[in-house]
Formats: C-alpha cells, structure tokens, sequence
C-alpha cells in the first residue's frame, strides 16, 4: 500500500532548520524517491514532503523552508511558523549546522518555546571535524532536555541513531525541555497571562507561554490565536472579554519598560541570541584555539572601521583587472577560431551560388554577430563568475554587506539591500530577485528600483569594450590592464553612490 493511502495512520514529522545546514540531503536521505514538491496554498515558497518506513510504520516527513527566525517577517517564516503552529507535527526535528552552533540556537530556542517535542540533529560533524571543533551532545541533549543527534547526511552517518529517537519521541512524548529566561518585566507578564492561555494551549497542542508572548509581542495575536476557540473552551463560553482586557493592560505596563513594541521584540530577540552564545560556549571545544584566534582577527581587518572599505575595492579591482587581463587572450583565440569557420562557411555558400542577400544575412548579419557575442562576452563572464564564486565561499560577501550595512541604513534603506548588491554583481535578476528578503515593503521597493544600477556580469563585457574603445590605449600593456580596472571599478562606485542617492 503507497503511503498516501495510510496518511491517517502516519506520524508527521517536520525539518526545521537554517538555509545550507544540509536539511535537503538529510531528508533525501531519509525518504528516498518516494517524495513530492509543491506550493504552500496561496503562498509562491514551496515544500517537500517525502514518506519513509520505521519499525513497520510508516512516516510522513515534510520539510519546511529554511529560516533564522520563527519571527515572521517573510513568507518562508509565516510558512514554517503555521506548518508547525496550526497543524503541530507529532516531532519537529531541528537541524543545526555543527560549524556554527551559536547562530543556529537561536531558531532553536524559538521552536522549543512552541513545542517541546523537539528532536535537535547537529548535521555537518564532517565539516566540524576539519575546523577542529568538537560538540558535547550528550552536556547539549542534558541542558535543553531534549534529545540531540550528531548526523552527517551526505555520508548518512548517524541518521539510524535519528529514527530511532524520532520513533521514540512519537510513542512516548515528553513535556519537558528548555525555556529561555527573559527579564523580570517580561516573566512577571508570562505568569499573569498563563493561567488565561492554558486552555486553548492545550487545545492548540501548543506551549501557554508561547501564546503568551505572542499575545505581548503582537497586537493581533488575539484574533488569529485565541477568538475563533472562545465558544469551545469553558473559560471564555461568555462574551466578556476582560482577558482581552488584562492583555492589554500587561501589554501596556510592558511598553513602561521597553518604551514601544519593537522594543520589546528586540529584547526577545537579544535574550535569545545571548542564551545561544552562553550555550554554545558551554558546549563547543576548539582543538585549535589558535585558528579561531586567526579568524576573529582577520575579521577585525576585513570588517574594521578603517580597513573595511580599501581592502573591499582592493579584491573588487584585483577580480575586474583578472578579468579584463585573462578575457583577452580567449578572446582573441575564439576570434581566430570564428573566423576561420566564416571562411569556410563563406566558401560553402559561394560554391552554393546564393545571392549576395542571403550571403549578408547569414555571414554578416546571424553568424557574425552571434560569434562576435560570444567571443567578446564568455571569456569575461568564465572568468569573474568563479572568482566571485571564490568570494562567497571563503565568507566575504557578508562581511561586505556588514560594511555597507550603516551607510543603507543612514539613507533610510534596508541594510539587507547590501547583500541583494553583491547578489546583482553576479546577475541582476538574481540581484532583484533576492530582494524578497527583505521585511518592509517601502525597503523592498526601494531595492527592486535600485538594484538594477548595479553593473552585473552580464553588463561587463559592454563596459570592456566600452572603456577599452574611448578611454584606454590601444596596445595591450600592464598600465593599460590597471587603468581598465579602475575604470570598470569607478562605473561600479558610480552606481552605488547613485544608490545611495
């Protein structure tokens, strides 16, 4: 029997976990062939979902957008939240990225505060193992009372230890794990509002206090959370709303404290980011201490207040002067190469006895021009993809969009602009594409408008041949290279400076 026949009878079981944490390949691994992709209804983020066999049961497996927060300010984030929020899955299994526990915590924290049926997959022990950084699960699986499974998906180490767990936390769940502490405004608040959310917590399968936070944190949590279930549990049968009342009035002597209500979610936020790095640190060894010493100075230099700017124009020209230097010499062999086919082409149509049009059409008009593009525009785009390819692997992009966060920001613009830039040196439509980023619509529109000055690969070849035609000497030398470079250098500053305008 296929197990779309038997999904009544199967356990749900959702993946949760940051982008690139290798949460793909683990639920290929797991499930195999027998999986399907699709839409979210109404939505445009899409969703696997796969089934797999444990112990003569059969298992439903989806896995949902990745995401840093379960704070919803994209659509990825509204997914996930809902997908384990309005439908609580039987286990959400978070996959965590071994090399950077720090930062994958935090979505951790959050997804406990919803649910305590939490199985945490540390992915990527391989990698860590090269970085020399060693996690003690077992002090981890002890101090959020949890379980917690060391995998490596590509090589499917680990991943019998995973469903075992998974099987176990179906059949016998526990109610108890790890809750963050926030400040004594906001746990005084959290206490007086339990009492009231308990009812349909249980009925929602859902944690009180993360009702009651977002009851705090949003103004309306309470329609889409707590009113459509005020007939069917016994506390709220009469139409009095004084619990509407009382959040209010907590809501208010919260905002004494924090002033407003972004206030007060970036103090959740903040709590949760320091118990991450406090249990990280507790967990996480460094067999080389002197290699992450390496690192953090290293990026005092590449993000540093005097350093960032110079040393990030400096790779922009050393990559567009390797460009311009190693597209010549390609250029000039396809040349060659094209031309010697013209010719032969040209002898074939001459012997053929076409007219003089259609010899126009088809040498001078198709085949030139097609070879012409592609000698003058595929060496550039060979050379600066990889190059920028490097870049981004070795961690420098986001620290360019470190550096360029403050200036965005000053220019009442979305700091996430600077990464979708760095996106659009490499493709505009990606560039653009990438802005769905980010949060504010007014922020988003701003970067769809201005993303495309950005000059991309696509555009540089144009502005070789460009500046190689009006503004540099016709022989080849090393000065010429230079030259060329910074001119390419400067159209790239002159149109983030009209960004910035």
């Amino acid at each position: 029997m296929h197990p779309t026949e038997t999904l009544s009878s199967c356990h749900t079981i959702a993946l949760v976990g940051n982008p690139n944490v290798g949460k793909s390949t683990l639920f290929n691994a797991l499930t195999g062939l027998k999986q399907h992709t699709g839409n979210w209804p109404g939505k445009t983020v899409s969703y696997a979902e796969g089934y797999y066999t444990y112990a003569e049961e059969t298992y439903r497996l989806i896995d949902l957008p990745g995401i840093y927060s379960l704070a919803t300010h994209s659509k990825e984030e509204e997914v996930t939240r809902d997908a384990i929020c309005l439908s609580p899955p039987d286990a959400i299994v978070v996959v965590c990225d071994a090399t950077c526990l720090e930062r994958n915590l935090n979505l951790v924290l959050q997804t406990l505060e919803l649910s305590p049926h939490v199985i945490l997959c540390i992915n990527l022990l391989d990698e860590a193992k090269k970085k020399a950084i060693h996690i003690n699960l077992q002090q981890l699986s002890g101090y959020l009372s949890i379980p917690v499974i060391g995998t490596c998906a590509q090589t499917q180490t680990g991943l019998d230890q995973l469903l075992l767990e998974i099987s176990r936390l179906v059949h016998t769940p526990s109610d108890k794990a790890y809750a963050p502490i926030y400040p004594q405004p906001i746990e005084e608040a959290l206490a007086e509002l339990s009492p009231y959310t308990e009812p349909i917590a249980q009925k929602l399968k859902l944690s009180s206090r993360f009702l009651c936070l977002k009851l705090l944190e949003d103004e309306t949590a309470f329609d889409v959370w707590i009113r459509p279930h005020l007939s069917d549990v016994p506390i709220f049968n009469h139409p009095d709303l004084s619990f509407l009342d009382l959040i209010t009035q907590t809501r208010t002597k919260l905002l004494t404290h924090y002033g407003s209500i972004k206030q007060l979610q970036d103090t959740l936020v903040t709590s949760n980011i320091h118990e991450s790095e406090h249990i990280a640190q507790r967990v996480t060894t460094f067999s080389n201490p002197l290699a992450q010493d390496r690192d953090r100075r290293i990026d005092r230099i590449l993000v540093g207040r005097y350093t960032a700017l110079p040393i990030m124009l400096l790779l922009l020209a050393v990559i567009l002067w390797l460009t311009i230097v190693g597209a010549n010499y390609p250029s000039q062999l396809l040349f060659k190469f094209f031309a010697l086919i013209e010719k032969g082409l040209g002898s074939c149509l001459y012997f053929l006895g076409v007219s003089d049009t259609v010899y126009d059409l088809v040498i001078n008009g198709v085949y030139r021009v097609l070879s012409w593009v592609i000698a003058v525009m595929l060496p550039p785009m060979a050379i600066f993809f990889p190059l920028f390819t490097l870049l981004e692997d070795l961690g420098y992009l986001p620290r360019i969009a470190f550096n360029l966060d403050y200036p965005f920001k000053k220019c009442c613009a979305g700091g996430k602009q600077a990464l979708t830039m760095c996106m659009g040196l490499g493709c505009n439509a990606v560039g653009v594409e990438g802005c769905r980023i980010i949060d504010s619509p007014r922020e988003r529109l701003i970067a769809l408008l201005t993303n495309s000055l950005v000059p991309c690969n696509g555009r540089f070849p144009t502005l070789i041949l460009i500046i190689s035609l009006f503004f540099i000497p016709t022989h080849l030398s090393l000065s010429s290279t230079f030259l060329s470079a910074a001119c390419l250098i400067g159209a790239s500053l002159l149109s983030l400076g009209l960004t910035f305008l």
